[in-house]
């Protein structure tokens, strides 16, 4: 059995501790999370893997996304083996229009069985009617010349599309 604290990042307190079944993998524990916080789960999702300081990794999409299949997806992967130790960590976005963003961390992992699970065991807050505003900041990238990106393109403007 797994004890897992989900927190949402909000200003205010919204957070869901939770137990689940250790055999269940990320599919299930995604419909688990977006229904504790009161969402229908129907939108699409993606879990990201993360190191101690919740630096984003690698993603962990609801479907496999690659053409060839070969992508990893939620159900391909099982809580004991994504989280397999106390204080793993990942990120969940939920809804890529609105990016409710969730940490999600193991705090206990134990053996005992439970027929109840899973089981939302705290429940502190309400998600707020609309996700917060997120702000991405790219970096300044400049390519291996020395100038930024955009130089290397012709303005629309001034190509003729009737040659085409």
């Amino acid at each position: 059995m797994y004890k897992i604290r989900i927190v949402l990042d909000t200003k205010k307190d919204v957070i869901r501790t939770i137990l689940v079944n250790n055999s269940i993998h990320l599919e299930t524990l995604h419909l688990i999370i977006a229904k504790s916080f009161g969402f229908d789960a129907l939108e699409m999702a993606s879990f990201y893997r993360t190191d101690d300081e919740w630096n984003q990794g690698e993603e962990i999409p609801l479907f496999n996304m690659s053409e060839a299949g070969e992508g990893i997806s939620m159900q391909q992967c099982f809580i004991r083996k994504t989280l397999p130790n106390v204080g793993d960590k990942l990120i969940y976005v939920y809804d890529f229009l609105h990016m409710w963003t969730f940490y999600v961390e193991t705090i206990e992992i134990s053996g005992e069985s439970n027929d109840n699970l899973p089981n939302t065991i705290l429940s502190i807050g309400e998600p707020p009617e609309k996700a917060p505003e997120k702000n991405f900041k790219a970096e300044n990238i400049e390519n291996d010349l020395g100038h930024e990106f955009e130089d290397d393109f012709e303005s629309l403007d001034n190509i003729d599309f009737d040659n085409y």
